[in-house]
């Protein structure tokens, strides 16, 4: 029997494209209370199936997949500009592809204009016309409302007409910004894109016995499977250490691991990596915020997803791309002994004034951001395996200013198996300014 919180969310996916959705008409037409209801549709809209505009309400949208994430809609661009709807509300889930600066004669602007984009340009109601009739949807800038004659055709073609108060050069640096985070999102890789679907996930309940355990581990090959009760939530899980010595008849319930660490859809790979290391996991169930069990991670998963990051090319630019810019090798490390403190190469790094906080010194988030980065870097480059970060201890001692140039200095002191500390000290102009303690848990390859 599904849950109420279930009923909705399958009762809104069953929803047509563009159907408008309330907490009160969700609340009525299924009857459960309005608090049920509310929590869903967040969960909806969490899920990419709704979305709620401004001045139109919330709205069944066509669900985002991996593939499309990097492209805006028509929609999210009104909220992200603050504005509002004046027309053509029926193409506000259609895709933005680009931008044009309405900032020339009508004539020249036609080359300009493909369909699935958006004409930005003031009160020039002759080029907004021009660039709704060429299939892109206008905004208005500066405050200014639409004409009837405007609002009509944007309804007939299905293409948005949108107002803001903001000017011109403002709202198209809101848009590229936002473009370029979609970007950096996409470079994200999540649990959604990696796990082993229900479908395909061997499992067990509440009522199974070891037997069918040591049946399902010849079969599979597998030794580790949730475990879960009537509902299809998640209670345990049963590796083969758990049923060592016992009986064919007994339950796996009785000798199952209760209450098991287990895993989102929207989590990132790398928060995910960094749990299994911790906990020592081989696998982990991938659950519904009520623990509905939907499939499955194992190590080898993560393992894998994390080298095909390391090879993917970067699109967006963010603070650590910056970093990592930043950061060159200044020397070849010296013979490694674990068995004393070890000097690694050194690094350089300038600082940038992005880098700055308000007042033109090194922003300490970005000072520990190039410090972890370095203490990563000289790790891999001995032990040839992935690195996290486990423990972090920093001491700034001197104010680090804009465009200085910064030499890191490693030293591998305690090596093992699983766990490596490095010192770092960070130099300007021969004076320490700023030293950190960095515990690495290394991942070992499945």
């Amino acid at each position: 029997m599904a849950t109420k919180h279930n009923q909705i969310l399958n009762h809104i996916e069953n929803l047509p494209v563009g159907a408008k959705i309330s907490v009160r008409s969700i609340a009525k037409h299924l009857g459960v209370s309005e608090g049920t209801a509310y929590r869903a549709i967040k969960d909806a809209e969490n899920e990419g199936m709704v979305s709620t505009i401004q001045r139109v309400g919330t709205i069944r949208i066509e669900r985002k997949t991996a593939d499309s994430i990097e492209i805006l809609t028509y929609g999210e661009t009104v909220n992200i500009i603050e504005g509002s709807v004046l027309g053509g509300e029926d193409g506000l889930d259609n895709p933005l592809r680009k931008f044009i600066i309405g900032a020339m004669e009508e004539e020249a602007m036609i080359r300009y204009i493909t369909p699935g984009s958006l004409m930005i340009v003031g009160n020039r109601e002759n080029a907004q016309q021009l660039a709704l009739k060429h299939g892109a949807a206008v905004l208005i800038t500066g405050g200014f409302d639409a004409s009837p004659e405007v609002i009509r055709l944007a309804n007939r073609m299905n293409l948005p007409v949108i107002g803001t108060s903001y000017d011109s050069f403002t709202v198209a640096t809101m848009i590229n910004r936002a473009m370029a985070d979609q970007l950096i999102k996409k470079e994200v890789m999540l649990i959604e894109d990696i796990f082993i679907p229900l479908s395909e996930t061997i499992y067990l309940t509440m009522e199974d016995t070891i037997k069918e355990y040591r049946d399902l581990n010849k079969q599979s090959q597998h030794s580790r499977f949730p475990v879960v009760n009537k509902n299809m939530r998640v209670i345990g899980i049963v590796t083969a250490k758990d049923v060592i010595g016992k009986s064919d008849t007994v339950k796996v319930e009785r000798v199952m691991t209760k209450n098991p660490a287990s895993v989102k859809t929207h989590m990132s790979v790398a928060s995910v990596a960094h749990l299994m290391i911790w906990d020592e996991l081989e696998v982990m169930p991938v659950v519904q915020d009520d623990l509905t069990l939907i499939g499955i991670i194992s190590r080898q998963d993560v393992m894998k997803a994390m080298q095909t990051t390391q090879r993917q090319p970067q699109m967006g630019v963010t603070i650590s791309d910056q970093i990592v810019e930043q950061v060159e090798k200044v020397a070849e490390p010296e013979s490694t002994d674990d068995s004393q403190e070890t000097e690694l190469s050194k690094y350089s790094f300038r600082v940038t004034p992005q880098m700055t906080d308000p007042v033109g010194n090194l922003s300490v988030g970005v000072l520990s951001e190039t410090i972890s980065y370095v203490a990563t870097l000289s790790l891999e480059s001995i032990k040839k395996r992935n690195a996290v970060i486990e423990q972090f201890n920093l001491f700034s001692i001197k104010m680090i200013q804009i465009g200085s140039e910064l030499i890191i200095k490693p030293k591998l002191f305690e090596v093992g198996r699983r766990s490596s500390k490095l010192d770092v000290e960070v130099y300007h102009e021969n004076i320490l300014v700023a030293k950190a303690v960095v515990v690495c848990q290394i991942m070992q390859r499945a």
